[in-house]
């Protein structure tokens, strides 16, 4: 019985090494960096992020101005123009939160803009990857730079510039 359950488990172990399964990485950033049209975009949205966050250093700087004036201010102050004066930081902080949060808050001015550019640039690599993948009949391709923990990757699994190749731009030396 004891010859047989080995038998069987030396068989199943056997038949699962001649299946074995293709694995590849990709790195995603490396990739990127060698599509023009990527980086132009992250250089808009680099501009673009840092007039909006002038904007709001702005606003900010305005009512701890606003703040400041009214603490030199406030024992000459009656009752009724302190809470004015309080409400009207109150609301000028408010604004500039709402503000904030319009440009940069999760699918703010800036998430759509970044969507907008960028998505398209992604699902091309995306398509290109699977091309990738089935050319060389491969079974998984991992992102080098996601969550996902590579430990070791051989070099001679790297496919990024097999892909950069088939989005139609030359590999370098970038990294």
């Amino acid at each position: 019985m004891k010859r047989i359950l080995i038998i069987a488990l030396l068989l199943v172990f056997t038949g699962l090494g001649a299946s074995a399964q293709r694995f590849a990485y990709v790195d995603s950033d490396y990739i990127l960096k060698h599509i023009p049209e990527y980086n132009s975009s992250q250089k808009q949205l680099d501009a673009l992020s840092a007039q909006w966050q002038k904007e709001v250093d702005a606003k900010f700087i305005a009512i701890e101005g606003l703040f400041k004036a009214y603490q030199a201010d406030q024992v000459l102050l009656t009752e009724a123009m302190r809470k004015t004066r309080e409400n009207e930081i109150i609301e000028k902080e408010k604004e500039a939160k709402e503000f904030q949060r319009l440009k940069f808050g999760f699918e703010g001015e800036l998430f759509q803009v970044r969507t907008k550019l960028i998505k398209p640039i992604q699902d091309r690599v995306s398509k290109a990857v699977q091309a990738v993948a089935d050319a060389q009949q491969l079974d998984m391709i991992f992102d080098k730079n996601s969550e996902i923990t590579l430990l070791y990757a051989s070099p001679r699994l790297d496919k990024s510039n097999d892909v950069i190749t088939r989005l139609g731009y030359k590999p370098g030396t970038i990294k």
